[in-house]
């Protein structure tokens, strides 16, 4: 297993006024928040909060009503958006791995290293197999998804997102779907990631890794940022009653 490096300089990330329904439902309200570049940001809060929501904005998965998004000094909610040079910039993980089952390890990682980028079979293997011996799967490249552990799998994404080169990578609940003997090996990988300067927006569950790992932690409920800030602060010293409660129940 090689340690993982970043090819290129960080971007920041910047909400600004965020506004997002579903229907007569809004599930985030004004939120205005800066992602630091080269650094972790963990999300926390209660089902239901509105942090997966905020993350599938960052990439237009979920388009916001009002408000504005920038990636860097590119404003992603403008309307001449290509959405799909966005998404080659920013990764992103979610609980699920989506991966194809019927397409090997090496396929899943170089399918859009070669329909997206352009590369040829043989650099796009290349390039795969960096990236797959970042994160602990050397030798796994020709094994089908259906023949690997979820920590495997979820490893696999995590390839297969960081093969983009992205500047950004977004982490959506990437353990919460995996037995609890395998959620160590993927944070310990999100730790090393966090640790080579990848710019990091993370929902978890994982008061521990957020607590530790995160530069920034932000609480979020019903849709709304309470507060934010370092990660011991936020923990040792909650200032609202609503993020007191929340750490009285998860901690």
């Amino acid at each position: 297993m090689t340690e993982i490096t970043t090819e290129r300089p960080m971007s920041e990330i910047r909400f600004d006024a965020l506004n997002k329904s579903f229907g007569a439902l809004q599930v985030l309200f004004d939120i205005s928040l800066t992602i630091p570049a080269a650094a972790t940001t963990c999300i926390i809060g209660p089902s239901g909060s509105g942090k997966s929501t905020l993350l599938r904005c960052t990439n237009l998965l979920e388009r916001p009503e009002s408000g504005r998004i920038f990636l860097g000094a590119e404003e992603v909610t403008a309307p001449a958006t290509d959405i799909d040079r966005l998404r080659r910039r920013v990764g992103m993980v979610f609980q699920h791995f989506y991966l194809f089952e019927h397409l090997d390890v090496m396929g899943n990682v170089t399918l859009a290293l070669r329909k997206v980028r352009g590369m040829g079979r043989e650099e796009a293997e290349a390039h795969a197999m960096a990236r797959l011996d970042s994160v602990g799967l050397k030798g796994f490249e020709r094994r089908k998804p259906a023949a690997l552990s979820g920590g495997q799998q979820q490893r696999v994404a995590i390839a297969r997102s960081l093969a983009m080169d992205p500047d950004v990578m977004l982490f959506d609940e990437a353990t919460s779907a995996l037995d609890p003997e395998l959620v160590k090996g993927i944070l310990e990988l999100m730790g090393e990631l966090a640790r080579s300067g990848m710019t990091m927006m993370v929902v978890t569950h994982e008061m521990r890794f957020a607590r530790e790992v995160a530069g920034k932690a932000v609480f979020m409920d019903q849709g709304r940022i309470i507060e934010e800030g370092a990660p011991d602060d936020l923990f040792d010293r909650p200032q609202s009653p609503r993020l007191k409660h929340f750490l009285d129940q998860v901690l």
